[in-house]
């Protein structure tokens, strides 16, 4: 079809008949209308490394570690490999999630095929400049935006794209979105947008755009990080002070050198105030959560989605591909004429072998046979606009005459001879979601030579209708019972029609009437989150309503999870909590989502969510161990600071705390199956015991140290050493409240850490290392009485917390 010579937008002169001259493309060069895009992500490494390494937690750490490695107490400095692993970790997370978004492509297709000054030539995708002519044949990806300028029968997938599973015919004047593919026909396009303006890449720009998982552990920790922080330059101060006063005050501990033991007990004091453990357990929780999930074979793209799963209270499903195969399957045959003629079945055997057959007329081959006699005079090739394809045979034989397959509406003419009994049955058949066809027969033999051109034959009579189903996934029905049980809300957004939503929905399990058509959607958040808590299905969805939907969700306070295969699901899955996709989906929608199912099995996301769960009980369940050192760090070097007294303990005698009474068992703790079912709250309920338990530590800690200077004549070995034991008490002891329940493996970790808390300080290698010298007998009294009263109290904190959190400690059923 030719086209007279035309102007662009920009005043260009366009010739579609022969394509742009090489002066055409030169102009669009020079004026940057090409189809390049920057490939690359919005955090660049340097703003990895920032956020990662050039921390203030990190500054504290690093400035701490220096300071004591200048004063040459390496044995006080070991704490500054937590800080390491802990960059090192979040650093190689992150950047691999660099890496995956700047490969992100959803136009795949390296070349692209042009017609300029008359010839065809094959350019890279990249050469491709505003207003050249496409020249598409089936199998192409188109690579930018056009509009149809020729079309010889050309069909388009575009599922990818709009959710939508039926091919799509284009005519004269039709756009072509970039990423959908060329499934039939051929044709010439004329490039409209190109570069970062076209649908492709204005999806994919999206998808690279960096976001957070939505991380209650990691703000909560954040959170501490931020209150430690504020308190920690006036601590620091006041510990300082009083360690230097201790030591007979400024002047002197300058003079005579001993500042620097009052140097490190400050630095002792800071390090014992900031969660190390807990800040590097949470990675190596989550880090070891995502190789239990990759031998279920689900892909853990970021670290923090383990946990985000646990809190997912809405679940929102494609239909195609999560709920279904993306293929159809033959339902039934449903009679509607009591005499149909002979060989009707012989006929949809021909239908569903004809190598031009349509997904769902290929549907038909298996049921219904075709041994290869039958000739076809002429026959028609289904096409997405027509809605129908025909066959004429010879009259004379079983099956003479012409047969039409097709849609009832279109095929079937009201008032025809069993029409309207037909039209009738095709309604309430497609009203449960079924796809419908029907099978009509007239007698005459019709010779047609170009199907595009072809029209009903007069005279048709239904003879059967045919329904189809999508097919739906075997795990979709368990997979639905288990979140309805586990109080997960579940929202199917589709592309497709609502009705044929509603029934894949149904067939699943899901208690709904209809689906909603999503045209009537309201454009207010507020009334779309209304409309979203109220009805489950929704049809016709469009990608950016699928966005919008799930904002509105987030709005209202729900924690979303979304799954999707599709290019429209992109953005959806970008802004969902977390985006979950198949092993069917496009690469630019696996690069968008926090997991995929690499075998597209949909009964693994329970898996996924118990996974989930077992990192955020358990961390919830250690988290008071790390944050009650916090705030008795505190609260000890307050009191001491104002009391003019020296810092308890030496840097690596933290170690001793941290290790056997902490980090060692919290490990071991993380890793053990928890199936509680998350609530929110995690720190708050957290801290509800952390506080009153550091508090008690602090109590026992400054009753030995008066004690010790009350009664006198005691070494700062010998006290700092009945400091440690007491705290380790206490510690020990708030370490097996948080166990419980008690089983098998429980036991022994905590019989383990008894024992290595025992070896460190009895060992004569370990005991010199960590300055241990045990205290008379009567400092050793008090300092295990003071422990013992304080578990005590530890017990009983721990019985009041559980009676008011029921669900904070221990494994309960779900």
């Amino acid at each position: 079809m030719a086209q007279a010579e035309s102007q662009d937008h920009l005043g260009w002169k366009v010739p579609p008949a022969v394509g742009l001259s090489s002066g055409d493309v030169a102009e669009r060069i020079t004026a940057g209308h090409v189809n390049r895009v920057t490939n690359t992500s919005s955090r660049s490494l340097w703003e990895i490394l920032r956020t990662n390494v050039l921390t203030l937690f990190n500054a504290i750490v690093v400035g701490s570690f220096l300071v004591l490695l200048l004063l040459g107490q390496w044995k006080d400095a070991l704490f500054g490999f937590a800080a390491v692993s802990n960059s090192i970790i979040g650093v190689v997370q992150e950047y691999r999630a660099k890496r995956l978004l700047d490969r992100l492509a959803i136009v795949e297709a390296p070349r692209a095929r042009v017609l300029r000054e008359g010839v065809v030539l094959e350019i890279p995708r990249e050469d491709v400049v505003l207003d050249d002519l496409l020249v598409l044949r089936t199998g192409d990806q188109v690579i930018a935006d056009a509009t149809v300028l020729r079309t010889d029968g050309m069909e388009l997938d575009e599922s990818l794209l709009t959710g939508e599973s039926e091919p799509v015919e284009k005519q004269y004047g039709m756009d072509l979105l970039s990423g959908s593919s060329v499934v039939a026909g051929q044709g010439e396009a004329r490039v409209i947008r190109v570069g970062a303006g076209s649908f492709a890449n204005r999806i994919a720009a999206e998808a690279k755009r960096f976001s957070a998982v939505n991380s209650e552990i990691r703000r909560g920790i954040d959170r501490i990080m931020r209150w430690v922080t504020w308190a920690l330059l006036p601590v620091v101060v006041i510990v300082a002070n009083g360690q230097m006063q201790a030591l007979g005050g400024w002047e002197y501990a300058i003079t005579s050198g001993v500042w620097k033991s009052g140097v490190a007990g400050a630095v002792a004091s800071v390090i014992a105030m900031v969660p190390l453990g807990l800040v590097l357990l949470a990675s190596v929780a989550f880090t070891v959560g995502s190789v239990r999930l990759a031998r279920q074979m689900v892909l853990v793209q970021e670290l923090d989605a383990v946990e985000g799963l646990a809190r997912v209270d809405i679940l929102c499903l494609d239909k195609t591909g999560t709920l279904t195969e993306g293929s159809m399957l033959f339902d039934a045959v449903h009679d509607v004429d009591d005499d149909p003629p002979a060989g009707w079945s012989d006929v949809l055997g021909w239908f569903g072998a004809d190598p031009n057959a349509n997904a769902t007329a290929r549907c038909l081959s298996g049921v219904f046979a075709h041994d290869g006699t039958l000739r076809p005079v002429s026959s028609i090739e289904f096409s997405s606009a027509r809605k129908w394809g025909a066959v004429s045979f010879a009259s004379g034989g079983t099956v003479g005459g012409t047969w039409v397959l097709g849609t009832p509406g279109m095929v079937l003419t009201e008032g025809g001879p069993g029409a309207e009994q037909a039209l009738a049955d095709a309604a309430r058949l497609a009203s449960s979601g079924l796809r419908t066809l029907v099978l009509a027969h007239a007698p005459t033999v019709t010779s047609v030579q170009d199907a595009r051109l072809a029209a009903i034959p007069k005279a048709l009579v239904p003879v059967v209708l045919l329904t189809f189903r999508e097919k739906l996934r075997p795990d979709a029905s368990r997979t639905l019972d288990y979140f309805r049980r586990q109080g997960v809300g579940i929202r199917v957004i589709s592309g497709d029609n609502p009705g044929t939503v509603a029934s894949v929905a149904r067939e699943a399990g899901l208690d709904v009437d209809e689906g909603y058509d999503a045209r009537r959607l309201p454009e207010g958040p507020e009334e779309l989150g209304e409309v979203m808590e109220n009805h489950l299905v929704f049809g016709w969805v469009t990608p950016e309503q699928k966005k919008r939907m799930v904002l509105a969700l987030r709005g209202r306070g729900h924690v979303v999870a979304m799954t999707g295969d599709g290019i429209n699901d992109v953005p959806a899955l970008k802004e969902a909590d977390i985006g979950i996709a198949m092993d069917t989906a496009a690469p630019a929608t696996k690069a968008v989502s926090r997991l995929v199912l690499l075998d597209g099995r949909f009964d693994r996301l329970p898996g996924v969510v118990a996974e989930g769960r077992r990192v955020i009980a358990n961390l919830e369940r250690v988290s008071v161990l790390f944050l009650s050192k916090t705030v008795y760090a505190v609260a000890i070097s307050l009191a001491f600071g104002a009391l003019l007294w020296s810092f308890p303990l030496l840097p690596r005698q933290l170690f001793i705390i941290d290790g056997p009474t902490i980090g060692i068992p919290a490990f071991f703790l993380a890793l053990m199956a928890n199936d509680r079912r998350y609530r929110p709250g995690f720190f708050q309920r957290s801290l509800s015991l952390a506080v009153p338990a550091g508090l008690t530590v602090t109590i026992v800690i400054v009753f030995v140290n008066a004690y010790s200077r009350i009664v006198g004549g005691y070494s700062d070995d010998a006290v700092r050493t009945a400091s440690l034991l007491g705290l380790d008490m206490v510690a020990m002891w708030l370490l097996v409240a948080k166990s419980r329940p008690l089983n098998v493996l429980r036991v022994l970790v905590i019989i383990a850490m008894y024992a290595t808390l025992a070896l460190l300080m009895v060992v004569p290698p370990t005991a010199s290392f960590f300055t241990i010298e045990w205290p008379p007998p009567s400092l050793l009294a008090a300092s295990l009485g003071a422990g013992a009263a304080g578990s005590l109290c530890i017990e009983l904190l721990f019985r009041s917390h559980t009676r008011r959190y029921p669900l904070s400690a221990g494994t309960t059923p779900s």
